[in-house]
């Protein structure tokens, strides 16, 4: 058994690929192999795939040891993204989350060291554009916990986002807007911020990589592109004229929600054709 957890995969060109968490009983004899223990399922997903986002945060505060335990079972160059709790991107004014922001991001996400990835903060289809609000909230995240850097993903989910007035304040702050392929909230690839971070929520369970292998060949391209800093010429934008400046940027593409049985295929897929390309 110990043989499947060898040679874990490095990110390519700066591309890490990633599934939304570890434990659902539909990848156990499928992406899990057959009697693995459960206890191993995070070793075994983290030396397939590069990144994973954890959707845990999102609903319940996390222990300080648990965020140590998930650090000291991935290996070395694995990052972790963190889903913003809920009771923070639901509340009726972002300006007045301060506290409940110092809280989640003092409450222990620190003792993930190297292995701390982006915070995403997932905005409720519900929640419309408010500049003066949305400005204060992206002010008060911080920059840095306990020496390790910070790095913030927007994912707005109303129409009134894919404005102008939405790019500056993102660009201003530094924040990335995620780019989702789904067809139920707004899909656009401006780049804001000194990442990208992709959430594709297409999969199909009858796609065995849970996109057919041209869909996949098209988003290892982007990926490639992303990485380059460039633009892909094939996505929707919100002003594809004030393009952000060209230079290298990490790139996370993560496969969430649809098929979600086929998303850790769709992840190493995708990264197996990063891979063939180099």
């Amino acid at each position: 058994m110990d043989d499947l957890f060898a040679d874990a995969p490095k990110p390519v060109d700066g591309i890490r690929t990633g599934i939304g968490g570890w434990t659902y009983p539909a990848w156990r004899d499928n992406f899990y192999p057959r009697g693995l223990v459960q206890k191993r399922e995070l070793e075994y997903a983290s030396r397939h795939l590069t990144a994973i986002e954890i959707n845990g945060t999102f609903y319940g505060a996390q222990k300080p040891a648990t965020y140590a335990k998930w650090a000291g079972e991935t290996p070395d160059g694995f990052v972790f993204s963190l889903k913003a709790p809920r009771h923070i991107v639901g509340a009726r004014a972002l300006a007045a989350t301060g506290k409940q922001i110092t809280d989640f991001v003092d409450g222990g996400i620190a003792e993930l060291g190297d292995r701390l990835g982006p915070l995403l903060w997932q905005f409720a289809p519900q929640r419309r554009f408010d500049a003066d609000d949305v400005e204060a909230f992206l002010a008060l995240l911080p920059d840095a916990v306990d020496g390790w850097p910070l790095r913030h993903a927007v994912e707005v989910r109303h129409p009134s986002f894919q404005c102008a007035a939405w790019l500056r304040l993102a660009r201003a702050r530094g924040v990335a807007t995620v780019f989702t392929d789904s067809s139920d909230y707004p899909s656009f690839a401006d780049i804001t911020g000194g990442f990208v971070y992709a959430r594709l929520m297409a999969s199909r369970e009858e796609h065995r990589e849970g996109y057919p292998g041209l869909q996949l060949d098209a988003w290892a391209e982007r990926a490639r592109q992303w990485a380059r800093g460039e633009a892909p010429g094939d996505l929707p934008y919100v002003d594809a004229r004030d393009a952000a400046p060209v230079t290298p940027r990490e790139t996370f593409v993560f496969f969430i929600s649809a098929a979600k049985l086929r998303n850790p295929a769709a992840a190493m897929a995708l990264q197996q054709r990063l891979h063939a390309t180099r």
